[in-house]
């Protein structure tokens, strides 16, 4: 074991060829004096080759604890830090983790800080360990001295890639703001602030007249008419996130996570999502790539898809941002996902659609029931709940294009040949 000093270097797979997957524990000491308890967090970042994070989805942290579709998982969220050994875990499967990320940032921070009158100059001890994870051999360890005092953010290290090797730094950078700013200071910002709120484990309501499997963290809608509501609290809803997965079976490529829900590469096929949307007052329309409707968050229709992924290829696909604080103006809102070019051949594209919400489990619907020679899908309904929430219910249903989907659910618009 290699006992790092800041700003040291050390070669993780140079000398290990064989070392795939890696377990990076983190861990701290409170002063006993201290009366409250501290609620400290690890947190990895993913970065892309500009050193910057791509997408919230790779932001590893106690709200989102996977990324890359499990080539990162950060452990359960140690509230208290009570114990020996390990606080917290975050477990890196190497070979997993795509070209576009060269960079994961290892880092700490206290939740609630300035509420409490916390910082890292009340905490001892410190320290960031990286062992193999099926040899159990700890590789190297660095340890923080007392060099903190108003910082509430640190950043313990980084495993990075050069020249086709991980390596892991001793960073030892400490900052104010917490999370919030650590996430800004690598280029995701405007973050609500519901998205830094801890989650508590909530048991989802399930529509009474249907079924779905549970769990905390996830649900999937398994029959066509399965439905469930989106949780409802005392707190506006927030950002709904809808992303689209697929994934061509002959090729076997995977991309990244969900959560992000992540698309992934099938050469030869154009697979986009949509929406349709309702508003209570009359208004419809349509955010999709096909005419460059891709909407807005802010504004009318208060949806917005983020990019035109035309090969499946991106890390972090097709992603529709749905402002679930709008819920009362919105009547209803229909998933789609079309091919735009490719065979319609639906039993090959395998997709999976999640939803995300800021309150609450990701909801999973995959399109299962394949009618391969139709281009277009209709994935799920989302409809208003007494203007508190919505309702996700799954369709799964095929059809030969647009204007057929459209007057099988009643928006009656008219349509017009059109390209990207």
């Amino acid at each position: 074991m290699i006992a790092l000093v800041k700003g040291q270097k050390v070669d993780l797979t140079k000398q290990s060829p064989s070392l795939t997957t890696i377990k990076v524990g983190l861990g701290w000491d409170v002063n006993p004096s201290l009366s409250h308890d501290f609620d400290l967090d690890a947190s990895a970042l993913l970065l892309d080759t500009t050193g910057r994070i791509v997408s919230q989805r790779n932001l590893v942290y106690y709200n989102n604890l996977t990324a890359s579709q499990g080539g990162v998982i950060l452990s359960k969220d140690n509230r208290t830090g009570v114990g020996e050994g390990d606080d917290e875990e975050i477990m890196i499967h190497l070979s997993k983790i795509p070209p576009q990320i060269e960079r994961i940032v290892l880092a700490v921070t206290i939740h609630e800080a300035t509420k409490r009158q916390q910082t890292f100059g009340q905490i001892n001890r410190a320290f960031v360990r990286i062992s193999n994870k099926i040899t159990k051999q700890e590789i190297c360890r660095y340890e923080l001295g007392k060099e903190f005092s108003v910082e509430t953010a640190v950043v313990l290290g980084e495993i990075y890639r050069y020249k086709g090797e991980w390596k892991f730094g001793a960073v030892g950078r400490g900052l104010e703001g917490g999370l919030i700013a650590l996430a800004e200071s690598y280029g995701l910002s405007h973050l609500p602030p519901m998205f830094f709120e801890k989650k508590a484990p909530q048991q989802p309501v399930l529509d009474s007249n249907n079924s779905a499997s549970i769990n905390l963290s996830k649900i999937e809608l398994k029959k066509s008419g399965d439905a469930i509501n989106l949780n409802k609290t005392s707190k506006p809803l927030g950002e709904i996130a809808v992303n689209l997965n697929w994934n061509q079976q002959s090729n076997q490529q995977s991309g990244g996570f969900f959560a992000t829900v992540f698309g992934t590469s099938q050469r030869g096929v154009d697979l986009d999502l949509g929406c349709l949307f309702e508003f209570k007052a009359g208004r419809k329309g349509v955010v999709q790539a096909l005419g460059n409707t891709f909407g807005s968050y802010e504004s009318i229709p208060y949806i917005h898809l983020d990019q035109d992924d035309r090969t499946g290829a991106s890390q972090n696909g097709e992603n529709l941002r749905i402002n679930g604080n709008k819920v009362r103006d919105l009547k209803r809102i229909l998933i789609f996902a079309y091919i735009y070019e490719g065979a319609a051949n639906w039993s090959q594209v395998d997709g999976v659609v999640t939803i995300k919400q800021q309150n609450g489990p990701d909801i999973v619907v995959k399109m299962d029931e394949h009618r391969n020679g139709l281009g277009m899908c209709a994935i799920a309904m989302l409809e208003n709940v007494s203007d508190e929430t919505f309702k996700v219910r799954k369709l799964v249903q095929y059809f030969s294009g647009h204007k057929e989907m459209d007057r099988a659910f009643g928006w009656n618009m008219n349509w017009v040949e059109g390209s990207k």
